[in-house]
């Protein structure tokens, strides 16, 4: 006989007692056919009465005793499975996701493949890729649940228009949970990794902004991809997730950055100094940094990175140190941007506009619309919001609200022509 049958006829054999003692405490209480009985039971009430007290307390610890060895024999992670403290108990600790993240959900998208012309390192590594394939193209952007459709719609147009689909790899930067599971089933075979990004890390460098948005950790969790993506990985383009690409990101990889760090589109026509305080202006040991440098402002969205030359110099603590000068000084009243500017203006490598079609959506304070660049375009950039705002400055019939819609809406739930979107070739998933 097995330990569980012994259990269980010791408790049979224990009940069984009990029940019988009930049965003659009841029987003897109520036979009122005999006088005898009925003077006796006040002699023997108190007795039984202090017996069965007793016995209920002896059977119970008898209970006990044979049932110890068994609740202790329970797995250790069946009890944690079972414990209402479970998502409290997983290591590391990450914030729980929010209750209305299993609500989001995008269509399957198509697999594409690379053209003929295209090459692997390896043909028997095809769909196994490594990370440290000298072959492929890397793109970090981050993901969260706010602008989550939006990364989502970046890394479709990239895939879309790439000639060599298969040769991109994507790094995503997250804080949150469950997100990996969310793109997986929309790029079946997309070749990514997701890297956690700890908020705590900057939280206590961050400063308040004129938009509580840029306020947000995430955004300056660009600062630490040299440490956070594997040593092997010696360039990126770091991507907004408020964007979409309408060209061959290879021809952005591609970017000489010659001797600099960093390469992004300049606007040297933009007034420089309005990106810091009067404050800093006024003080040399803070306006001397740009000395010998000729400062243009730089949209830190879209950027080519050296992480070798990164990794060397120790940029990420060269912006730590200036973020720490804002918590004290209040140097700037943006978000990530002035750190960035601080260290690099001057010495960034010129991307092509194309590369940077930005102001779509309007002036991210004001509210306002602001002007498009002349010629091509190879990248569309919003500005904080994603509505198309109907402005007199957009005289180009490309620049319509249908187009805006079928490139960045479908996936912010803003297509409403879907014959429009199809003949533009975005695919039924996206339409």
């Amino acid at each position: 006989m097995d330990e569980s049958s012994t259990i269980l006829a010791d408790l049979k054999g224990t009940l069984a007692f009990l029940r019988l003692s009930f049965i003659s405490i009841v029987a003897d209480r109520f036979d009122f056919k005999s006088k005898y009985k009925k003077k006796r039971r006040g002699i023997y009430g108190a007795k039984m009465l202090w017996i069965l007290r007793f016995s209920g307390f002896f059977s119970a610890a008898v209970v006990m005793i044979i049932l110890s060895p068994s609740i202790q024999s329970f797995p250790p992670a069946e009890a944690i499975r079972s414990s209402n403290l479970d998502g409290y108990l997983r290591f590391p600790i990450l914030p729980s996701p929010p209750d209305y993240l299993p609500q989001l959900s995008f269509r399957r998208s198509t697999i594409f493949r690379n053209a003929d012309e295209c090459r692997f390192s390896d043909p028997q590594i095809r769909g196994k890729t490594s990370v440290c394939d000298p072959s492929l193209v890397h793109i970090a952007i981050t993901l969260d649940v706010e602008y989550l459709r939006g990364s989502i719609a970046a890394v479709h147009s990239i895939l879309l228009n790439s000639l060599c689909p298969e040769n991109v790899f994507f790094h995503f930067l997250v804080s949150e949970t469950n997100l990996e599971s969310l793109v997986r089933s929309t790029f079946p075979q997309l070749k990514f990794k997701v890297y956690y990004f700890d908020p705590e890390i900057v939280r206590s460098l961050i400063s308040t902004s004129v938009r509580q948005a840029l306020e947000q950790p995430l955004n300056y969790a660009r600062n630490y991809l040299a440490d956070l993506l594997e040593t092997c990985v010696k360039r990126v383009i770091y991507l907004d997730s408020d964007l979409v690409v309408v060209d061959d990101i290879a021809k952005l990889w591609g970017t000489n950055l010659g001797s600099r760090t960093i390469g992004a589109p300049e606007y040297c026509h933009a007034n420089f100094t309005k990106y810091f305080t009067s404050g800093f202006w006024s003080d040399k040991r803070f306006s001397g940094t740009f000395r010998g440098r000729k400062p243009c402002y730089f949209n830190t969205g879209v950027m080519v990175i050296d992480l070798v030359k990164w990794r060397h110099a120790q940029y990420t603590k060269w912006i730590e140190r200036w973020m720490e000068v804002q918590k004290s000084d209040r140097i700037y009243d943006l978000g990530s941007l002035p750190p960035y500017l601080l260290v690099f203006a001057g010495n960034v490598a010129p991307i092509e506009h194309r590369w940077n079609q930005h102001g779509l959506g309007g002036d991210n304070v004001r509210g306002s619309c602001r002007d498009l660049h002349p010629g091509p375009y190879s990248l569309l950039h919003w500005s904080g919001s994603w509505e198309f705002l109907p402005c007199n400055q957009y005289p180009r019939e490309d620049f319509t609200e249908g187009t805006f819609g079928f490139l960045f809406g479908q996936m912010v739930g803003h297509v409403s022509n879907v014959e429009h979107c199809l003949g533009k070739g975005l695919g039924k998933e996206l339409c």
